[in-house]
């Protein structure tokens, strides 16, 4: 096995010792400062939370120009449905399999846990020749890229970002897309079941999830469309009233899981038992291979209380769902196989009659991002629901002239012989907010192999992480160089 430097692995995996869910980076920020303040560096935030780390360049190097290496410190928090993995104290556990390292039933945190990893290794090292450094962990990033939104520009002095945000070794990135959220709110009076009606819990699960960006194209089910399309059939040969529905778990995720309470009227058992037999047999043709492990599994509710919505409601809520987005909604035309434009039906919550969900739509295209939003809005009005406008950024539109991507062209070549990938990607970074944040930003993104990212099937590739150590160095030293 090709040999990864020891010090990002080391750095990696007391990171993943410290808790750092989204909204919750304090002690990583901490941690940093310390570390920081341990080696002579000086440190800053801003309100928001976001940590700049200034390094000194080698000597003789003080006049090159300032690098930013930015990364952010939160993670995606995701664990089996058997973990017991307490994500607020319990550390990620590292395993090493082969080339790759994964964790133990939870995601694995390298996205992004390993930029802040290579940056540390980049600034301890006394062998490494390097320009002045601003080392850029942001907060928050994986529930919208809000920490970017929210920085104070002025912690930044250089005009050269390189963003470790990128998962696949080989490739730069220039660009990506922009992203619209849209929360729609519904509220209704509940009622008590009728006496003689029972309860019932239909579970849709062992979906593969994965990026709402990165694999939208893949043919991967959602499983909050896949729970609505089953309570659709459901209603058109028996009545149901819904109680409670709870699934996805974040915007930038496809949901791996949903499930929903409803009441039912006992001699109709038979029937829903029979559409969901038909539905599930229905999705496994759909999906194939693609989701070989989906289930939808209906229990009955013993001594339940929870108040239900009337006929009426129900049905407005699942043909609301039901006509919301979801999936590729349009490809390039400039980039063969681009994906340009799609949706995520991200999240659903119903509870106590109040319904709350959350769709994500994203673009390359800032007209066609802005006309997918203005659907998932006309949808909500019709059904009588409120939707309001949540997160939103722009395209980051690339720069094919950008002096930071011919340069880090030329360096991959002399190092290994061959071309890199330049994409624009369908996902967004923070290079897009950041560059509108600090315009004149000459920004590129790029980063060792991750696999299944937001997911508890979340692995790194270990050689990778060797041969973008080995270009993120190179890279650095030709602005001493002049190489």
């Amino acid at each position: 096995m090709t040999q990864c430097p020891d010090q990002v692995l080391c750095y990696f995996e007391e990171l993943n010792a410290i808790p750092r869910c989204s909204g919750s980076e304090d002690q990583v920020a901490k941690w940093l400062k310390k570390w920081a303040a341990g080696r002579g560096f000086n440190s800053e935030s801003d309100a928001a939370g976001n940590l700049v780390i200034r390094v000194p360049a080698t000597a003789g190097n003080e006049n090159a120009p300032i690098v930013i290496i930015q990364g952010h410190m939160d993670m995606v928090c995701e664990k089996t449905p058997d973990s017991k993995h307490d994500f607020t104290k319990d550390p990620i556990r590292c395993i090493r399999q082969g080339d790759w390292m994964t964790a133990n039933d939870t995601s694995l945190g390298a996205d992004n846990g390993i930029a802040i990893a290579y940056a540390m290794a980049v600034a301890e090292s006394k062998n490494i020749i390097h320009p002045p450094l601003e080392l850029l962990f942001t907060v928050d990033e994986e529930s919208g890229l809000t920490g970017a939104k929210r920085m104070n520009p002025d912690l930044l002095s250089g005009k050269i970002m390189i963003n470790l945000d990128s998962e696949d070794e080989g490739v730069f990135i220039v660009g990506c897309s922009g992203t619209a959220d849209t929360e729609i709110i519904l509220e209704n009076e509940t009622r008590l079941l009728k006496e003689s009606w029972k309860y019932a819990r239909l579970v849709v699960s062992g979906l593969k999830g994965g990026h709402s960006g990165i694999d939208i194209d893949k043919h991967r089910a959602n499983a909050n469309k896949l729970l609505t399309r089953i309570l659709a059939e459901i209603r058109r040969s028996a009545v149901i009233h819904l109680g409670q529905i709870k699934g996805g778990s974040r915007p930038n995720a496809i949901p791996r899981d949903a499930q929903a309470l409803f009441g039912y009227d006992p001699g109709d058992m038979q029937i829903i038992k029979r559409t969901i037999e038909k539905m599930l047999s229905s999705f496994k043709a759909e999906y194939g291979s693609s989701e070989t492990t989906l289930s939808a599994e209906l229990t009955a509710v013993n001594c339940c209380d929870a108040d239900v919505l009337s006929l009426e409601q129900t049905d407005q809520i699942i043909w609301l769902l039901l006509a919301l987005p979801n999936g590729v909604a349009g490809v390039s035309h400039t980039v063969k196989g681009a994906i340009e434009t799609s949706g995520n039906l991200a999240t659903i919550c119903l509870e106590n009659g109040k319904l709350e969900v959350l769709c994500s739509q994203r673009s390359s295209i800032q007209s066609q991002l802005e006309e997918v939003a203005a659907s998932v809005s006309a949808i909500a009005d019709l059904a009588g629901a409120i939707p309001l406008k949540k997160g939103a950024y722009p395209p980051w539109v690339p720069n094919t002239q950008s002096p930071l991507l011919k340069r880090a062209d030329s360096v991959y070549r002399n190092l290994f012989g061959k071309e890199p990938q330049v994409q624009v990607i369908h996902a967004g970074l923070e290079c897009a907010i950041i560059g509108d944040l600090c315009p004149g930003m000459d920004m590129i993104s790029f980063g060792p192999t991750i696999k299944s990212p937001h997911s508890p099937h979340e692995r790194i590739f270990l050689p990778s992480i060797e041969r973008v150590w080995t270009l993120l160095v190179s890279l650095l030293k030709s602005y001493c160089t002049g190489v």
